[in-house]
């Protein structure tokens, strides 16, 4: 798929190629939390590599149009769609850069996104694992202003909750107390 999933990184553009300051969205965070700022591999159980899952099969005999190769890449795609999650997070304020792929919106603002750790995930390329996708809801009256792929910092409450939607699944979620332009 192109990509080293045993380090997903959030690609992030310096400031010089973003092409204009979006509104950011912002309301109180909960009272005195401590705002821990994760990394996406952080989002990854220690024990769960998607690369050493798939070297325990011998690929180098099969074409694409291979029964077997169709049966595995099924196996593969439920296995990235079922990738645990590190339950520990559950209930923490976090803050995390990624990209956006928007959900739910409306010509003047986004209300709920994916978070994806790379460039053009779920459009261009396949999606990332679960673990590795994160489903950010922002307050009504809150909504981000910006744009597809746009690169943002979230801040919010970090849950342990999967959703299934047609551009990809999510094994978190945030309940956005902020989002703003990655600078």
């Amino acid at each position: 798929m192109g990509v080293g999933f045993n380090t997903l990184q959030a690609s992030v553009p310096n400031q010089e190629t973003q092409t204009s300051q979006k509104q950011s969205s912002e309301s109180a965070p909960p009272s005195n939390p401590s705002v821990t700022e994760l990394e996406w591999e952080a989002l990854i159980p220690s024990d769960w590599r998607f690369d050493t899952l798939i070297e325990k099969y011998d690929i180098s005999n099969l074409s694409d149009d291979d029964p077997r190769a169709l049966a595995l890449m099924e196996e593969l795609q439920t296995l990235w769609k079922e990738a645990p999650v590190v339950q520990d997070l559950d209930g923490k304020v976090v803050k995390l850069p990624g990209f956006v792929v928007p959900l739910e919106m409306n010509a003047q603002a986004i209300r709920a996104f994916l978070l994806v750790p790379y460039y053009g995930a779920c459009i261009h390329t396949p999606p990332p694992p679960a673990n590795q996708t994160i489903h950010v809801v922002t307050e009504q009256n809150r909504a981000y202003k910006g744009r597809l792929f746009d690169t943002v910092w979230v801040t919010g409450t970090l849950k342990v909750e999967r959703l299934s939607s047609e551009l990809g699944e999510a094994g978190y979620r945030i309940e956005a107390h902020k989002v703003e332009p990655y600078q």
